[in-house]
């Protein structure tokens, strides 16, 4: 994978560039629609082609539940599975831990007002120890109930790794647990001790004569400023191909821009 910057703003930090993928080049900035489960709804390839769309992004816990990567990758891998042959993403699954953990408890979105009433933000806290009702989260990684049959399904840093691998995406991402906005900052500073063990494991579990994929690092640290700023630092010293900002993004969106600003500052 290669980026090339094109152009830079004199008045902010904002740039134009080109990241060029096996499966073709992205114009940066760019929108990523999403193709939960290899489709992005009420669109044929063909018509997100002709909307512009330069890359998808796919989710690697609903593709392993149905129809599982073993029958993506024995169809030719995911862009010939759901015909786009242009760049594709896969995510780790780490915000399926969020979504079907404490965000399906609380009715949590990843930006707080958008999915709860303001004076009911204080009655709620999540707090270091706590665990979801429907999963169970482990230093090794997240112990799923499938939402079709109630089997239980164990993903860590190894297993999202293989998966990815095996659905053949342009760019994956590094196990991570994103977290909720109404985790207290004790729960947040465990979780991201965790996600910064998984990223280092995510790393050894690449399969690297795979040339045609890039593995990402994900930055989390919620809504605290110096969990963010160590965890860019730390996601930013290992060897990955690029870098994703990830988790809750606060009460709105305003807090949601200073939260960016903390990471890339």
């Amino acid at each position: 994978m290669e980026f090339r910057i094109l152009a830079k703003s004199k008045k902010s930090r904002a740039r134009v560039g080109i990241l060029k993928t096996f499966h073709g080049e992205i114009e940066t900035p760019a929108l990523v629609p999403v193709a939960t489960q290899a489709v992005v709804k009420t669109l044929t390839a063909e018509e997100a082609k002709e909307a512009k769309c330069q890359i998808l992004i796919a989710n690697t816990f609903h593709l392993h539940l149905k129809p599982g990567e073993k029958i993506i990758k024995s169809a030719g891998g995911l862009h010939k599975f759901m015909n786009w042959p242009q760049p594709l993403m896969t995510d780790s699954g780490g915000f399926q831990v969020f979504s079907l953990g404490f965000g399906k408890d609380f009715s949590t979105g990843k930006i707080l007002k958008s999915n709860i009433l303001t004076y009911e933000v204080n009655k709620l806290e999540i707090t270091r120890g706590q665990q979801p009702k429907l999963l169970r989260i482990t230093n090794d990684g997240v112990y799923f109930r499938s939402p079709i049959d109630g089997k239980e399904i164990f993903i860590g840093p190894k297993e999202s790794i293989k998966i990815q691998q095996d659905l053949g995406a342009d760019i994956i991402f590094a196990f991570d647990e994103c977290t909720s906005p109404i985790a207290d900052k004790k729960y947040t500073k465990k979780s991201l001790e965790r996600t910064h063990r998984w990223a280092v494991q995510s790393l050894k579990a690449k399969n690297y004569k795979l040339k045609t994929q890039s593995l990402f690092g994900i930055i989390q640290g919620g809504k605290f400023k110096d969990l963010r700023i160590q965890s860019a630092r730390f996601i930013g010293s290992l060897p990955f191909d690029g870098f994703g900002i990830g988790g809750e993004f606060g009460d709105d969106k305003k807090i949601m821009m200073k939260m960016i600003d903390w990471v890339v500052g």
